[in-house]
């Protein structure tokens, strides 16, 4: 067998993924309970076993047994004996465990500009004209160079935006309260759905996915049951993670194997809702990332759950079964169906409906990029442990991460939100001892001395007090500007394909 050919499932013969072929992307589907998170185990395994790191979503926690060494049972002895196998070795994969809430693993945080303010509308549920007010909001912290980090930054850059809007509207546009009234009400919700807590420093870098350990890739785990509740935000978070792949990896063309698989659970939540133009943009980053050696492998109950433009270029297939109890049941069942190269010994559209737990129709690419015929297989069974690992078998495992301690340290930088509080501060300053200076003026002299010898005493006050406000108030600006240089680190802050801060 060659090393590039992955055994993952098993007809008349044995069924390899070709992993030449795995950028091409895939599609794993199927209904509720058919085996579809199995599928994904085995294939997570097959990749790291070939040195690929993985990224996956671990949506119902179960996925992390991944980290530890199997065992044998009736299940796994039946289907070891049926494909012949007399060798099955059971094993672990190298794991690194994320979350965002920060209890399941190492925190997975980034930064309100590294979001952008195309996926922070997404979040925030704004409709096009609240997406154009926070879009100047961006633009405007961008051209002055102001990071936006945390929500406070964001919640700053609003409120400077909304009393200042007028000196604004001559070269951005006009911004209507109501808009920043619904963002900062966005923000809210967001914050009470624990969305805040993604946002701040150390940022996690997408680099530290793409590691192996002793020849054998990593699984990157990210905890996304709790994540779950807050679908919109799911989807987000996976949708920033893949295009800011897409936009710091370099291009590599066709290599020997990927340098990352990312798994894109429950799937039809990134499309849900999702605007014409997001959805392009998505499209274009799927069509795209392969030429950076990243393969996506999007898990979802129906084919139909994908856009069509989108499926189209999910070349490698499993399909466990559908259920056809009504006419759109049947309509999904047909779809699926209509996805696969036909085979003429196979009716597939009858076989999805019968397929037994564990059993799937396959198609991979081959070797010169086609898609084979359509097999009805059955999947290879786990090498690693099926189910999760207890509570203190994953603590021990973070704790010897090679990232342990990287991240676990917040920290919050000098940036919008502290320069806007000191300038209002410096403002203020400024405003008393004007009021002080005004209340302490002498009152005029009844018999006021002659002009022409008045006149050299004002000028000469009138001048030192000049000079005394410019330096003082020359000295905070430098210091302003310095604090401002320091946090943005760069003359223009540019954004990507979906509005992420890529370059400083």
């Amino acid at each position: 067998m060659s090393d590039d050919l992955l055994y993952v499932a098993h007809s008349t013969s044995p069924i390899f993924l070709n992993a030449r072929m795995a950028n091409r992307h895939g599609l794993i589907a199927g209904a509720t309970g058919t085996g579809k998170t199995v599928s994904l185990q085995v294939l997570a395994e097959a990749f790291s076993a070939e040195g690929i790191p993985v990224f996956m979503a671990d949506v119902k926690g179960d996925l992390s047994g991944i980290g530890k060494q199997g065992a044998m049972n009736k299940i796994i002895a039946a289907r070891t004996e049926e494909f012949g196998i007399m060798d099955f070795a059971f094993q672990s994969c190298p794991v690194c465990f994320l979350d965002v809430f920060e209890k399941q693993g190492h925190p997975l945080r980034s930064t309100i500009s590294k979001i952008g303010p195309l996926l922070l509308s997404r979040l925030l549920q704004l409709n096009d004209t609240q997406s154009g007010a926070l879009n100047l909001v961006f633009r405007i912290a961008d051209d002055k160079g102001w990071l936006l980090i945390d929500m406070k930054d964001i919640r700053a850059m609003l409120d400077y935006v909304g009393k200042n809007s007028k000196q604004f509207t001559t070269e951005y546009g006009s911004v209507a309260a109501t808009s920043i009234g619904a963002i900062q009400r966005g923000l809210l919700t967001l914050e009470d759905q624990g969305g805040n807590v993604f946002f701040g420093e150390p940022a996690f870098e997408l680099s530290d996915l793409i590691r192996t350990q002793n020849g054998k890739g990593l699984v990157n785990i990210l905890a996304a049951d709790r994540l779950m509740q807050s679908p919109i935000l799911y989807s987000t978070l996976l949708l920033w993670m893949l295009s800011e792949l897409y936009e710091t990896l370099p291009e590599v063309g066709d290599q020997p194997k990927p340098k990352l698989v990312f798994f894109f659970d429950e799937a039809h939540l990134l499309f849900n809702g999702a605007p014409k133009v997001l959805t392009d943009k998505i499209e274009q980053i799927v069509r795209l990332i392969r030429s950076k050696g990243v393969g996506v492998y999007f898990i979802s109950q129906s084919p139909s759950d994908i856009p069509d433009n989108i499926l189209g270029q999910l070349g490698n297939r499993i399909q466990h079964a559908l259920r056809a109890y009504t006419p759109r049941d049947q309509k999904a069942v047909k779809i699926a169906a209509q996805t696969f190269r036909p085979n003429p010994e196979i009716k597939t559209e009858q076989v999805i409906t019968e397929l037994a737990v564990g059993e799937a129709l396959v198609s991979f690419l081959d070797a010169a990029g086609r898609p084979s015929m359509v097999e009805h297989a059955k999947m290879l069974p786990p090498h690693s442990q099926i189910g999760p690992l207890t509570d203190d078998e994953r603590a021990t495992l973070i704790k010897n991460s090679i990232i342990f301690g990287k991240y676990e340290q917040f920290f919050d930088r000098y940036s919008a939100f502290e320069l806007l509080r000191d300038q209002a501060a410096q403002a203020q300053e400024q405003q008393q001892l004007a009021n002080a200076k005004n209340q302490s003026t002498p009152q005029p002299q009844t018999k006021p001395l002659p002009q022409q010898r008045q006149q050299p005493q004002q000028r000469s006050a009138t001048k030192t007090t000049t000079r005394s406000q410019k330096t003082g108030t020359g000295a905070s600006i430098f210091n302003t500007v310095v604090k401002t240089m320091g946090s943005r680190q760069g003359q223009q802050l540019v954004r990507g394909i979906l509005g992420s801060l890529i370059k400083k």
